[in-house]
């Protein structure tokens, strides 16, 4: 059994240990907005914030975020209630297919809770690894930029919201 804390919510999962968190999430806890890209750790489409790092979730057994804090995409906002960095990718026409979203969403949402002013070369190092096939770079650092001038924090989670869950 590893525990975790998941966009703010404790969890308990009993699977095997060298088990990668990505599958934990999609199959086991039925959050299916983190993607599955390449299965080496490569494009970024795996990305979900371990303690405040984008980590690529692919390749990470779930026994390394035993008591650890997990973001997932579906920690960063509402459909009702848009973080301002998911706001920012609206109004910067950042998607077209949408299959990277949630990994460069992740990536920069780490960067800004770690740097809320980044310049030119810090977003380019910290979105670095994460594929976009459609080439929406420009709009990408549009956006961040866009979020950091706007934000008053990027939240991650609502712990007022937090409860328990155990989930085999």
């Amino acid at each position: 059994m590893i525990s975790f804390i998941l966009n703010g919510t404790s969890v308990d999962v009993d699977v095997s240990l060298d088990t990668p968190l990505l599958w934990v999430m999609r199959d086991h806890l039925k959050l299916k907005g983190t993607k599955f890209g390449c299965g080496m750790g490569l494009c970024g489409a795996c990305s979900m914030i371990v303690d405040g790092v984008s980590t690529r979730t692919c390749i990470l057994p779930v026994a390394s975020v035993a008591n650890k804090n997990v973001t997932t995409i579906e920690g960063l906002g509402k459909p009702q209630m848009l973080s301002t960095l998911q706001q920012a990718w609206v109004d910067n026409s950042v998607p077209q297919c949408g299959y990277c979203q949630s990994g460069q969403l992740i990536s920069a949402s780490a960067l800004l809770n770690s740097n809320p002013n980044p310049s030119d070369a810090q977003i380019d190092d910290a979105m670095s690894g994460n594929i976009c096939r459609c080439g929406t770079y420009p709009n990408i650092k549009k956006a961040i930029k866009a979020a950091a001038t706007n934000q008053v924090g990027v939240q991650t989670f609502d712990p007022s919201e937090s409860t328990s869950g155990v989930v085999a």
